[in-house]
């Protein structure tokens, strides 16, 4: 079910196929974040159908997160990522951190999932702007992942995790470079931003956020 994030403007809403999918209406056109996990591709497939985005923007190229983008990249519809995910969004590398300690069986996965060509890709950089929203450089979970950022609302894709209990940071073992990922955490709590909208869980606030950088471990 596509629920809609009442309290944000500009329009906003979101579907969770494993990883959360946001869907962002603005005056400059339809724009689609991340594509889902793989198991859900048939749900993205209709998603695609019915809000008919300009875009499909992937933030980071776990499969959790661009396991339908293959969907989008059939009907022609431009997929825009940072070009350090490009290695693995076409499978040219097959690094993923899931599970744990096991690369072996993260290989196994990645290898099994649909992959895109890059004559599908399109890059996009930091500072840009996409149909309203302005790029937002996002690294540690990932080298290259992105968040995006429109009227105080950023979407910052597994920069931070949403639970009942407020934010928090992927575990050390599911991020490229901790420290880095901790280094993007402040730099987002020490943004002028009315909510935040993770790639996992639900809308934070600024305040939670503040909350989470300030704690010394994880």
């Amino acid at each position: 079910m596509i629920v809609p994030v009442t309290v944000l403007a500009p329009s906003v809403r979101v579907q969770t196929l494993y990883a959360n999918v946001y869907l962002l209406s603005s005056p400059a056109g339809r724009l689609l974040v991340d594509a889902g996990a793989w198991p859900y591709a048939g749900r993205f497939d209709r998603i695609l159908r019915d809000f008919a985005p300009d875009a499909v923007l992937l933030t980071h190229a776990h499969v959790d997160h661009s396991g339908g983008a293959y969907r989008a990249a059939r009907r022609g519809i431009p997929l825009l990522a940072h070009t350090l995910e490009y290695a693995q969004l076409t499978g040219e590398i097959h690094d993923l951190p899931y599970p744990a300690g096991r690369p072996e069986i993260g290989r196994m996965v990645s290898r099994a999932h649909p992959k895109v060509s890059a004559d599908a890709l399109q890059v996009v950089h930091p500072g840009e702007t996409v149909l309203g929203w302005q790029v937002v450089s996002l690294p540690g979970h990932t080298p290259g992942q992105i968040g995006v950022l429109l009227d105080g609302v950023l979407v910052a894709a597994d920069a931070v995790i949403g639970a009942k209990d407020g934010a928090h940071l992927p575990k050390a073992a599911y991020n490229a470079d901790h420290v880095q990922a901790r280094q993007t955490l402040q730099r987002m709590a020490e943004m002028d931003l009315r909510a935040l909208l993770p790639g996992h869980g639900g809308p934070l606030t600024p305040g939670q956020v503040r909350k989470r950088a300030g704690r010394r471990e994880g």
